[in-house]
């Protein structure tokens, strides 16, 4: 994830570099669930494109992983889609949670911690060590051969 994360964050950089030029945003605020939406939709399509046209990303090559589906085929569009959406689950629930009960950082932290462990832990059961949005998506992470 680390890894994957020092791309993402190029991504994001140029892809909120994009948007704040074309919208001529001034200030951070402006615009900014918008810009959230468009960050999600760039991510998204970096995920999605890779995980139909080989099933990696360039951190996954380097580990030699691969996401198939259950058969082990390649992933159709909507299978990638669906594996993305899915995979928000490991932080949306408690993050939602913050605003809707009013807690303080600290707290949303602790929620956010637990259920980031609770989700994690969920790859340890099942047949195939999957995550529940694999599961749920119907992929699965493979080694890669090449």
């Amino acid at each position: 994830m680390a890894y994957e994360g020092v791309i993402l964050f190029g991504i994001v950089f140029i892809a909120g570099y994009l948007f704040s030029t074309l919208t001529q945003q001034r200030n951070g605020l402006t615009h900014h669930n918008l810009l959230a939406a468009w960050i999600g939709f760039v991510v998204g399509a970096y995920f999605v494109w890779f995980w139909t046209h080989g099933g990696q990303t360039l951190p996954m090559k380097t580990w030699r992983l691969r996401v198939v589906d259950t058969e082990g085929a390649p992933l159709s569009a909507v299978r990638a889609i669906a594996r993305y959406v899915l995979a928000w689950l490991w932080f949306l629930p408690p993050l939602a949670l913050h605003p809707l009960l009013g807690l303080k950082l600290p707290q949303t932290l602790m929620i956010a911690g637990v259920w980031f462990v609770i989700w994690a832990a969920s790859g340890l059961f099942g047949t195939q060590r999957q995550f529940l949005h694999d599961r749920l998506a119907g992929t699965r992470i493979i080694t890669a051969t090449r």
